[in-house]
């Protein structure tokens, strides 16, 4: 499935999951505003969700005078896969973890925090920066970051199905008396249906961009080593300010081990991502 058939795929899943909720919520009328407001953020998401992701983390545009190092990476690897330059951002944390963004090559963008930066070696962010190019080579981008606008919104209706339960009145939008079983359910279903949509489209994205990584840059065990560190890393510094619906774009999930069991993880082991990047290199 080309990922133009999986974007419009994922848009009218969420669509239709909204849909759902706000009929719970609120009936008939419930249902058609969800309607309304999912083509809305359909729209809004393929434009500007890569904006809302890059302000969400304060990421901080610079260019080649304020960061020559990443520039010269990037430049580097742009060049040797044939990949238009993306925009570079910053983000200033010590968290070490870095992400790709944008709705396709022409208009993409890579972060990196500077936790990273200080972290890694040229050759190991070299690997991380070649991680996420493979991202955008793969076009696989716009689907991430609609997939985490929609599970923040998604997030924001099992909040306001908890508050309409709580504060709410005893009818709905119908003129009908409110169900609260249904008003728990939506709250019940919908952090557990963003959770699923995140984890249906990174697991096996990430063993890709790894692979395709590191052929890119030459280097699987720069990035193998890279990724042992980060996960250190972040489980000595949790990017406290992270946000649950955008966990499944950074390179690494960027909570701590504790809260990112396995199971039910955003991304695949650390383990074997570095076992298949070192089987790689041998």
């Amino acid at each position: 499935m080309s990922n133009s058939m999986k974007t419009a795929f994922f848009m009218t899943l969420l669509t239709v999951l909204f849909m759902f909720v706000g009929g719970l919520i609120g009936g008939r009328g419930g249902m058609m505003f969800a309607f309304i407001f999912a083509v809305g953020m359909n729209f809004f998401s393929y434009w500007f969700s890569d904006k809302i992701v890059l302000k969400m983390y304060k990421a901080v545009e610079v260019d080649e005078t304020e960061a020559p190092g990443i520039h010269r990476i990037v430049r580097g690897l742009t060049a040797k896969g044939g990949i238009p330059m993306p925009k570079v951002y910053v983000i200033h944390n010590p968290a070490p973890n870095a992400f790709a963004t944008g709705r396709n090559p022409e208009n993409a963008a890579v972060a990196v925090t500077t936790g990273i930066v200080d972290l890694l070696s040229d050759d190991e962010l070299e690997g991380v920066l070649a991680h996420e190019l493979a991202h955008i080579y793969g076009r696989d981008i716009l689907i991430g970051t609609i997939a985490a606008t929609f599970a923040g919104a998604i997030m924001m209706i099992a909040n306001t199905a908890k508050w309409a339960m709580i504060f709410g009145g005893s009818r709905n939008s119908d003129g009908e008396n409110s169900n609260p079983v249904a008003a728990i359910a939506a709250m019940i279903i919908a952090p557990i249906a963003a959770m699923m949509i995140q984890m249906a489209i990174s697991r096996s994205r990430e063993y890709i961009a790894d692979a395709r990584g590191a052929k890119l840059c030459g280097k699987p065990k720069a990035l193998a080593n890279a990724l042992r560190k980060i996960s250190g890393g972040v489980a000595a510094a949790p990017m406290d300010d992270a946000q649950p619906a955008t966990a499944h774009m950074f390179i690494m999930n960027p909570f701590s081990g504790r809260q990112a069991m396995n199971l039910f993880s955003t991304h695949p082991p650390v383990e074997e991502r570095i076992a298949r990047l070192e089987a790689m290199q041998g």
